[in-house]
């Protein structure tokens, strides 16, 4: 029997200000990728920073693995 393993694309994205960041914003931002199909996986405050950075993650799929190998438009 084979196992079949998921592929995951990921996205990255730092949100605030030194000011720091507001619920709102980070509520904002979560609720779009969630209806994007991406689930966070990571939320932290880089050292200092008072800004937000979060890591989602998404199943990969044939679309976007399609769009990931046709040449780029530069």
């Amino acid at each position: 029997m084979t196992e079949e393993y998921k592929q995951w694309e990921y996205r990255v994205q730092t949100i605030g200000s030194i000011f720091g960041t507001k619920d709102e914003l980070i509520q904002v931002t979560l609720d779009e990728w969630g209806a994007e199909g991406w689930e966070a996986i990571n939320v932290f405050t880089p050292e200092g920073s008072g800004k937000i950075t979060m890591v989602a993650k998404r199943p990969l799929t044939d679309r976007v693995r399609r769009m990931r190998n046709m040449p780029s438009m530069k």
